[in-house]
């Protein structure tokens, strides 16, 4: 239990305004860049996302050479560290977190490198670099995906390091742990997910569980279940199958799916057998329990001020969001390129996805589902990219499938090209054979939930 606990004032006496606004400002510029949705130019979401689309068209075309020169970076490093093990750097830890990866990794690395350089300079095999796959990742997905590091590794601390997740523990544990088995201060983590990105979700919760504050299953759990996208890129989604008329209902079924699939499947495995254990060598964080004579309105706001008071002030600030943006860049852009790439080319030059999607053709047709030959296509290739599904889609004739295919590719949430990798390259406690179980158990729970909304709504 935190120290600042056992020497807590006294219970009638409300802390100090400066102290609640040194909570309070942060906080609310963090919610405000990460979570409150705004229109601007007809779209809606959250200013994060203007901002890296900003900076994203600022940079152009430099993104793509600058990734390659990371995941070279990112190779060299580990290959110093695997082969040479130089004892000055490894007792360094910012060099041990980039650098010294198990040997699993590193070959995900060097994969991500000769897949990376194969792109740059369109050499090799053409199902490694082509537009379909590897130059998708490369040149579409991963400058997306580079500036979100940027900005959220440097921002995100203000919606985690100065109170904001304490104030919300103890508020939203009575909804949290009841519904989804999870501690309160997840909520803030699961709105920056539905309402922001699912990024920036997988990088708080990665965060948070390093430091102690949830346990493996807990972990888990939010990683794989609310790492929605965004409200912009669902539009994008409806768009691709001409039914952007209707998202007001898509989104909709979209949020119903969800929310049934994440009371679900916290209760059933693998998430239900991941161990509620802590991150190696961590002290467990608890801010659940209220003391006697404290109300959880002011027990919940003392605890974010004695947060915000343990800030080190401006260096730390810029120092620790430089610290995030390495370890995105360095840890997760080489695993997104080298999975990523692999998965979509299978998706694209092989018909693995076709032949695991027939096992559904009999499953749509008995949920009424038009066209079901052709929608069971789409299911499983979902795992590759979220995009697929709705280009397979775009030669069915019924609406009524097409918009099963765009919401049910929404809602399955673990896509390989981003999300997965992201996921795989993080701290959290899951492997690519939980990633598969969840992505189908997903798929099952969901599916009948769209089409029956489907059918009310054509």
């Amino acid at each position: 239990m935190n120290s600042h606990k056992e020497t807590a004032p006294s219970p009638n006496k409300w802390p100090a305004l400066a102290s609640i606004l040194a909570f309070a400002i942060p906080s609310i510029i963090g919610l405000m860049l990460f979570v409150v949705p705004v229109t601007w130019n007809g779209e809606v979401t959250v200013p994060i996302a203007f901002l890296a689309k900003y900076i994203q068209h600022l940079l152009g075309d430099f993104i793509a050479p600058a990734t390659v020169a990371i995941i070279t970076i990112a190779w060299v490093g580990s290959t110093i560290s695997l082969l040479l093990k130089p004892k000055q750097l490894l007792a360094k830890s910012l060099w041990r977190t980039l650098f010294h990866i198990p040997p699993f990794w590193y070959a995900v690395r060097t994969v991500g490198l000769l897949f990376a350089w194969s792109v740059l300079l369109k050499i090799g095999p053409e199902w490694i670099w082509s537009a379909d796959t590897g130059g998708m990742l490369l040149e579409g997905l991963i400058p997306g995906l580079f500036v979100v590091f940027l900005l959220a590794g440097l921002l995100l601390p203000l919606l985690v390091d100065f109170g904001l997740l304490e104030f919300a523990g103890t508020l939203m544990t009575k909804i949290m742990r009841p519904l989804f088995k999870l501690p309160g201060r997840s909520s803030i983590n699961c709105m920056a997910s539905w309402l922001g990105d699912g990024t920036i979700g997988v990088m708080m919760t990665s965060k948070q569980y390093e430091e102690g504050y949830y346990t493996k299953r807990e972990a888990a759990v939010i990683g794989t279940t609310f790492t929605a996208v965004s409200i912009t890129f669902s539009f994008i989604v409806l768009s691709n199958v001409k039914l952007g008329h209707l998202f007001l209902p898509f989104y909709a079924t979209v949020t119903i799916a969800g929310m049934v699939a994440a009371i679900i499947m916290p209760r059933i495995p693998p998430l239900s057998r991941k161990s509620d254990t802590y991150y190696e060598g961590v002290e467990p964080q608890q801010d659940e329990l209220i003391p006697a004579q404290w109300t959880p309105w002011r027990w919940s706001l003392q605890q974010a001020v004695a947060k915000a008071q343990s800030h080190k002030g401006a260096g730390a600030f810029v120092k620790n969001g430089f610290h995030n943006i390495l370890d995105l860049w360095i840890g997760v852009l080489p695993v997104v390129m080298a999975i990523g790439t692999a998965t979509v080319a299978l998706a694209t030059y092989t018909p693995l996805f076709e032949w695991l999607g027939k096992p559904f053709i009999p499953i749509l047709n008995v949920l009424g589902v038009p066209e079901a030959a052709a929608a069971s296509q789409t299911i499983m290739v979902g795992f590759a990219d979220m995009f697929l599904p709705t280009v397979l889609a775009s030669g069915i004739e019924s609406e009524l499938t097409r918009f099963v295919i765009a919401a049910l590719s929404v809602t399955q949430l673990i896509y390989m090209s981003e999300v997965g990798g992201l996921l795989l390259g993080s701290k959290l406690p899951v492997k690519l054979h939980d990633l598969i179980i969840i992505f189908l158990l997903r798929t099952i729970i969901t599916l009948p939930i769209i089409v029956g909304m489907a059918h009310l709504i054509f």
